[in-house]
């Protein structure tokens, strides 16, 4: 067992596809795909049909991207897709410069399949977040996939399992950071996780690089009418 096998399946993680494998898929990968609700939050709604983030999943987003970067020496595409609209997501991505939020998309492929199209990469060099049935078609294609699961509904928690639809299933439940959990692995498997640390901590040129860079990131927004993707004003 590897060391980051060891510390993550301690605190409940379990991994479906082993540490090496995953680390050899993690190479490949130029994306980092977000499902919304019951990813970065328990799936609860307001009224108006908004669902809130926590800062801790959001830092974590923010050190992966700075992972990858310190790596690959470019910064990777990053998308939330959601089936509904959700004005927090809205904000959240403006807010972290992700390039893409993908909203009402029902199936969720259509906006794998633009994001693809868009970058010239394929659903392989995809690593895809989700939680639930909605999510299943892009996990299935995606060359790296994290499920987030809840304690009551262990029938489809197993038809997950039993269908090698995922990598790695957190120990955090919806809700409870799993996004920050899974970041941490990726930068573990990364293996520059201290250094990517360090230089955040630090404020280094290296981070400020990257920030800035980032931060150039204009957000496209997209939903899904009558069979066409529409741009839609951010």
């Amino acid at each position: 067992m590897g060391g980051v096998t060891e510390k993550y399946t301690t605190i409940g993680g379990k991994f479906l596809t082993s540490e090496d494998l995953l680390q050899q898929k993690l190479r490949d990968v130029k994306a980092f795909v977000f499902d919304w609700d019951g990813v970065f939050n328990s799936g609860e709604k307001s009224g108006g049909g908004s669902s809130n983030f926590n800062e801790i999943d959001s830092m974590g987003t923010n050190l992966l991207r700075f992972s990858h970067f310190l790596n690959k020496k470019q910064l990777p595409i990053t998308a939330i897709i959601s089936g509904e609209k959700n004005e927090s997501a809205f904000w959240f991505c403006n807010r972290e410069h992700f390039n893409y939020s993908f909203y009402k998309f029902a199936n969720k492929l259509n906006a794998i399949n633009y994001i693809c199209q868009q970058n010239n990469i394929q659903p392989q060099q995809i690593a895809y977040f989700f939680d639930d049935v909605l999510d299943l078609s892009v996990a299935r294609i995606c060359g790296i996939r994290i499920f987030i699961p809840r304690k009551n509904n262990p029938s489809f928690n197993q038809f997950v399992f039993q269908n090698q639809l995922a990598d790695y299933v957190t120990a955090g439940i919806s809700g409870e950071f799993a996004i920050r959990e899974s970041c941490e692995l990726l930068m573990e498997l990364y293996s520059n996780y201290t250094l990517t640390i360090k230089h955040r901590m630090d404020f280094t040129e290296d981070y400020t690089q990257y920030l800035n860079t980032r931060n150039t990131t204009v957000t496209s927004f997209f939903t899904f009418v009558n069979g066409e993707i529409i741009k839609m004003e951010n």
